[in-house]
């Protein structure tokens, strides 16, 4: 399991954005950067800087995934047929941490991560506690008995700020299925995502 060891809000100061749309994030309060030289005023930032900063937004967006991990996908979505950034996304989509933070069972793709990992989801019935994996179309995503009653997905259910996309399919309050691969405007970003970018990082 990846585990984000720094502040889950420092990547949100770094890229001067508010990554997940959180109410708390500092990037509310401070627009800049942290640490003692943040507010400097910024340079130009290169072809190679910009295609980094999609790179880093996007990987963190997505729960800090490791570089392995990240990289293995962009592959995966270079050798499909049509427009490889589209492709990525609905990779990295499909990834059942993210179905079970667009469902809404968890505040943040951290514990979207964490539930899974416990073993308080189920897939087509059966327990699975591997988050990276990849669902597929008609796929049912559903909470355990015990997850049901968990403090942490009565508050993430009743949060304002997000919505499920219309490409997860609710059927009460816990259970969901996956009905199609989004295309990157369909996907629920709070802030620009620039995925033809991070090809571009990669196929330097």
């Amino acid at each position: 399991m990846s585990k984000r060891k720094a502040s889950k809000h420092k990547l949100d100061r770094r890229m001067g954005e508010n990554i997940w749309g959180r109410p708390n994030s500092p990037v509310n309060k401070r627009s800049y950067g942290p640490g003692q030289h943040g507010q400097r005023r910024k340079s130009k930032v290169s072809d190679y800087g910009l295609q980094l900063r999609a790179k880093q937004k996007l990987k963190g967006y997505y729960g800090d995934v490791t570089e392995k991990q990240f990289r293995s996908t962009y592959k995966e979505a270079s050798s499909i047929k049509g427009d490889t950034s589209q492709n990525l996304i609905g990779l990295l989509e499909r990834r059942l941490d993210m179905i079970v933070y667009r469902a809404k069972f968890a505040p943040t793709i951290f514990a979207a991560r964490q539930i899974v990992s416990h073993g308080h989801i189920k897939v087509n019935g059966v327990k699975c506690n591997i988050a990276s994996r990849r669902i597929n179309v008609g796929d049912e995503i559903s909470l355990g008995d015990k997850a049901k009653e968990m403090a942490l997905v009565i508050e993430a259910q009743s949060l304002p700020e997000r919505e499920i996309p219309d490409y997860v399919s609710p059927d009460g309050n816990d259970k969901v299925t996956y009905t199609r691969v989004p295309k990157l405007d369909e996907v629920p970003y709070p802030v620009t995502m620039e995925p033809n970018l991070v090809v571009e990082f990669y196929s330097r």
